[in-house]
Order: C-alpha cells, then structure tokens, then sequence
C-alpha cells in the first residue's frame, strides 16, 4: 500500500505545481514587453498593415484577453496540443522531441562524469583531511560555485577551439555538411566541450557534500570500533565508508536535475548546441510564445522526475524511509 499512496501524493502535488507553474508563466509571459505578432512578422514589419496584425493576432488567438486567451491555451494542453511553435512552424511538441534528443545526452554524459568525478574527489578530499590535497580541492570547488557555466565554456573555447585547434567552435555537427554526410565521430567532436563544461560545473556539490559524509562516517563509533580490530586502509573506506555515503551522494546527484537544466542552457547558447537551452532562449528572445510555454512545462516535468526518482531510491534502499511515509 505504500507506493500506490506515495504516487498518489506525488500526482497529486505535480497537478498543483503544474498548474501553478502554467497560470504564473503565461501571465509573465502575456505581460512582458515582447510583441508576439512582431516577432511572429520579423523583417517584414514594416510591409504588414493594420489589418494584417488583426488577421494574424485573430488567428493566434492574441485579440481576446489574458483570461480567454490560458483558458484556451489550458484546454488545449490538457487535450495534448501545445500549439504551433513561430519560430520552427512546427507543432511544439516536435520541436521539443527533436531537441530533447540532443540535451538529454549532453546532461546524461555530464551528470554520469559530474556524479563520478565529484564522488571521487570527496572521498580523496575526506581522506587526506587538512592535508595540501584536501584543501586544493575545496579550493577547485569553491571557485567553481562561483563561476558561471558560461564563463567555462567560453574559457574551455579560448584553450581548446580557438588557442590549440583541438575541436569545433561550436555547433552540434560541422556546418556546411550535408545530414548524411555527418559522421558519429563530427557529432562527437562537437559534442565534447560541452559535455565537459557542463559536467565541470556539476561536480561541486557531490564533491563538497561526500566529503563531509565521509568525515562524519570516519568519526563515528562504529569506525572506531572497526578500527580497534584492526581494520584500515582501503578495506575500511570501503566496508563502512563508501557504503554509507553513495546512497546520498547518488541521491543528490538525482536531485540535481534541475541545476543540471538550468547550466544546459547557458552552456547551449555559448557552444550554438542546437538543444533545449538555445531554444528557450531563441523563444524567449523572439516572442514565440506557444513554445516557451511548452518549454516551461517540459523542465518542470523533467525536474520533477528527477525528484521523484530520488525519492524512490531512498524507498527502495533505506527502511527508516518507508518508515517515515507510512506514517
């Protein structure tokens, strides 16, 4: 009975966040100062009269009122229509599936290096406590958290695409080259520096927060103990150390879904990867308004499964959880 009352209240609190997130986005969005029909028209601005902008506000539903207009556009979210995107003159949901594809492996291949790097370096840094390396590493990730995701990867392009030749500017595959013509190892090249930037800015708080687990576990008495009959070395990180810490730290690494989003998209638009981070702001920045909204949906759906894949983890692996839920 236990995990159909949790999904319960699970579905139940992605209902109400959904719906928050949907009345407060497309009121921000009716409210900016972005004209949707100018962005809709573009150059040809000037060559588009009054009746024109009245046909194409009727025909996008933009001459009713903000109440008319989200009940509308609810009614049709609910149906599975989230419209036609302006910009791609393509239903939203395409555009979505056709750029999902490229983020989701751009964030899994830096939530798996992130997770495993910074699961690494916290275990390092809690065993040579107060030692040089222990505190260049905190050093590493303190400087990190304070560095935006753009200004790495503009750094990773000085060294590595501008300075040595090594990769590719830019783009998710060569420009100029026909679909396919396109090889896996292009697509590969083009695919590691992003990769890499947004995986280096995942590391820092699986790093810092192993670290002080680990040191916690280190002092507890049951380490003590171990360590009074003998035990050291690896066979003691491994045995009560490591043990006690990666359900956390995967824990966190599962949560960190939405950071991981939210670094996709600075990273995408410093590299042009043609993902969901260069199309939310290629919308927000030309007033497609039907695929910002989707968008928006999209990343609260996408956060909050990670979330909830967390939260079954900690069900499946730790009692005192269940415990805890089913009371």
């Amino acid at each position: 009975m236990l995990l159909p009352l949790l999904f319960l209240k699970k579905f139940i609190r992605l209902a109400s966040l959904l719906f928050a997130v949907c009345i407060l986005s497309f009121f921000l969005v009716n409210k900016s100062p972005v004209d949707p029909i100018q962005a809709y028209v573009g150059a040809d601005m000037m060559r588009v009269g009054p009746e024109q902008r009245e046909k194409i506000a009727e025909h996008w539903g933009l001459d009713k009122t903000p109440v008319e207009q989200f009940y509308h556009w609810s009614s049709a979210i609910v149906r599975g229509d989230f419209g036609t995107s302006m910009i791609y003159r393509q239903p939203v949901l395409d555009v979505i599936k056709d750029k999902f594809i490229y983020s989701f492996a751009l964030m899994l291949a830096a939530w798996i290096l992130s997770g495993v790097i910074g699961f690494l370096l916290g275990i390092i840094a809690a065993v040579k406590r107060d030692s040089w390396i222990d505190r260049l590493i905190k050093l590493y990730c303190y400087t990190l958290a304070s560095t935006p995701a753009f200004w790495i990867g503009i750094l990773l392009l000085l060294i590595f695409a501008v300075g040595l030749g090594w990769l590719p500017i830019g783009l998710g595959v060569p420009a100029g080259v026909l679909t396919e013509e396109v090889t896996v190892i292009d697509r590969v090249r083009h695919f590691i520096l992003p990769a890499i930037t947004l995986s280096i800015v995942g590391v820092v708080n699986v790093a810092l927060h192993t670290r002080q687990k680990l040191i916690d576990v280190l002092q507890s008495d049951y380490v003590l103990f171990a360590r009074a009959r003998g035990e050291k070395g690896f066979s003691l990180i491994w045995r009560h150390g490591i043990r006690n810490i990666a359900l956390p730290a995967l824990t966190l690494q599962f949560a960190a879904f939405g950071e991981l989003f939210g670094g996709a998209v600075l990273v995408e638009l410093v590299f042009s990867y043609p993902g969901l981070g260069q199309a939310t702001v290629e919308a927000g920045l030309r007033g497609d308004v039907p695929l910002l909204l989707g968008l928006v949906i999209f990343s609260t759906l996408f956060v909050f499964i990670g979330n909830l894949l967390a939260d079954l983890i900690y069900l499946v692996v730790d009692p005192r959880t269940k415990e805890r839920e089913a009371i």
